[in-house]
């Protein structure tokens, strides 16, 4: 063989090792760029931060306010900010222009108030349920054991007021019994009806079941069938004029997560 030949043969072996050692280059710069494009989108989502305002059924007080700590150290940097009342009221003040990011309601058609107006982001979803129990002073003085027990005369009960998810239910519950009550007030959240119980002025109310355990010693429950009859579904929904939707997003799948859902039934809700 020629020096010539020889000379010829290592520069094509050159020239294909170089070949190969650019297709190797390639993939790596391919695979590199996947990787970074990747990592690019894990690192370019926002830190969620700032103060989420949630506006909340009464009934929720207790389950919320463990939960909003409970997310505020999951996520350092955010504030949850609070206001409970009664889902009507609520629903109202959203639809006038109060600035909320989360509406949590005690009832859909309280909801639909909102949705009406077109004011949430996307559809609202249920996350947990809630049943009527009576609440009576402690030690349960006048034998209350039904919902009939309520109508004896001289009686002093409160309900929630019919346009209050938990009046609703105490309605649909009634009608369904042919039980016809008088009241000696209507209250405006089923805190409020709770509360002349605890102060005993009031014998007794018709509240949620989640109610009766937040008043520990302060009040008895006694269940009644008919509440079955009136379960109310509690829907959650993005607002759409929020100003902080990423954490809004955030809390609301926290309040559905596994661990929310423990919290809320440890209170008393029962799984939607």
């Amino acid at each position: 063989m020629t020096t010539r030949s020889v000379h010829r043969i290592r520069t094509l072996q050159l020239a294909g090792a170089g070949a190969a050692a650019l297709l190797a280059l390639s993939a790596c710069s391919s695979s590199d760029d996947t990787g970074s494009s990747g990592s690019s989108g894990a690192s370019g989502s926002k830190k969620i931060s700032g103060t989420v305002t949630v506006f909340a059924a009464a009934s929720l007080q207790e389950g919320f306010t463990t939960l909003g700590k409970d997310f505020e150290k999951q996520h350092p940097g955010t504030r949850v900010s609070f206001s409970f009342g009664g889902s009507d009221s609520l629903a109202a003040n959203i639809t006038s222009g109060a600035p909320a990011d989360v509406f949590a309601s005690a009832s859909p058609k309280t909801m639909a108030i909102v949705t009406g107006k077109k004011d949430t982001a996307g559809a609202p979803v249920p996350f947990v349920r809630n049943q009527l129990e009576i609440a009576t002073v402690p030690g349960n003085p006048h034998k209350v054991s039904s919902l009939k027990d309520l109508t004896g005369s001289g009686l002093k009960v409160v309900l929630c007021a019919k346009t209050v998810p938990c009046g609703a239910a105490a309605q649909k519950a009634l009608d369904a019994s042919h039980l016809k009550l008088t009241p000696v007030s209507y209250e405006q959240d089923v805190k409020s009806a709770l509360t002349k119980v605890e102060l005993k002025e009031a014998d007794a109310a018709v509240v949620y079941r989640t109610d009766v355990k937040a008043g520990g010693d302060k009040v008895q429950g006694v269940e009644f069938p008919e509440s079955a009859e009136a379960i109310n579904d509690y829907p959650i929904a993005r607002l759409k004029n929020g100003k902080n939707a990423a954490a809004a997003n955030a809390f609301i799948a926290f309040v559905r997560s596994a661990e929310g859902q423990k919290v809320l039934a440890e209170d008393g809700f029962l799984k939607a």
